[in-house]
């Protein structure tokens, strides 16, 4: 259940990022829901390979070049969500920062107390 209800508060995160942000668009709670789902797998499968491979800009940016890729993520996840698009790099970019914000807000507000 705890998951069920992550899925739903960072569906939230990111309709609220997208109300922020003007380079991408996500058109309703269900694409949301099933935008953060998509962002999941794309985290768990090909964020930790872009990692390795970028880990020496990402040592030389003092790992500032993880937010990059987090917005290419963000832009890979907006190719397989109908309702879910990415117009630019930018507003990948402000909308995974803002999105991650929110997330971690929400989860902070809603998930107090939970030790599971």
């Amino acid at each position: 259940m705890h998951w069920l209800i992550s899925l739903l508060l960072n569906g939230i995160a990111l309709l609220l990022a997208d109300y922020l942000v003007d380079g991408f668009h996500v058109s309703g709670i269900f694409a949301a829901v099933f935008a953060v789902f998509i962002l999941g797998i794309v985290n768990t499968i090909i964020k930790p390979v872009l990692v390795v491979l970028t880990f020496p800009v990402t040592l030389v940016t003092l790992g500032l070049f993880i937010l990059v890729i987090n917005a290419i993520t963000f832009k890979l996840a907006s190719w397989f969500v109908p309702g879910f698009h990415v117009y630019t790099f930018g507003g990948a970019f402000f909308g995974s920062l803002i999105t991650s914000a929110f997330n971690w807000a929400l989860n902070g507000l809603f998930n107090k107390g939970d030790d599971d």
